[in-house]
């Protein structure tokens, strides 16, 4: 297979007429187990700071930042198309949602991923200064 055409890759912020199609390009993911599965309410209210990657006008990736307050914000729901992993369209998306978060002043943007390796290249870390680190307890077992 021969690499993807990105000479029309465009990220741009999410609309409310993209809300069919976004839902039909995160089910793969939310059925491989890779995000989380969201109510068409909840992906609603994830767009309002959501970015697409497009090519040739299809979605070929997706992310959102939810802030929290102004210290933490949380880069949410990253998907890219598999033909186009590897090229940039991830990272252009984290940033897209980093430029968010610091227009909002937002303090800390964090993310909880299996993709660890990815977000490191792209600046996230295990630790904040001083040493401070995030932890989590599940409250009810996997579905």
């Amino acid at each position: 297979m021969s690499d993807p055409d990105l000479s029309t890759l465009t990220v741009r912020p999410t609309s409310a007429d993209d809300c069919e199609r976004l839902e039909a390009f995160i089910t793969p993911f939310v059925e491989q187990g890779r995000i989380l599965p969201r109510t068409t309410e909840e992906l609603r209210g994830l767009m309002q700071h959501g970015y697409l990657a497009e090519v040739a006008g299809d979605i070929v990736g997706f992310a959102a930042l939810e802030v929290y307050s102004a210290k933490m914000g949380e880069i949410r729901s990253l998907s890219v198309a598999e033909d186009f992993r590897g090229k940039g369209v991830g990272r252009a998306l984290v940033e897209a949602c980093l430029a968010r978060a610091r227009e909002r002043n937002v303090f800390e943007v964090m993310v909880i991923t299996s993709e660890d390796g990815f977000f490191q290249r792209c600046g996230f870390d295990y630790t904040l200064p001083g040493e401070k680190r995030a932890l989590f307890y599940q409250t009810r077992e996997k579905p």
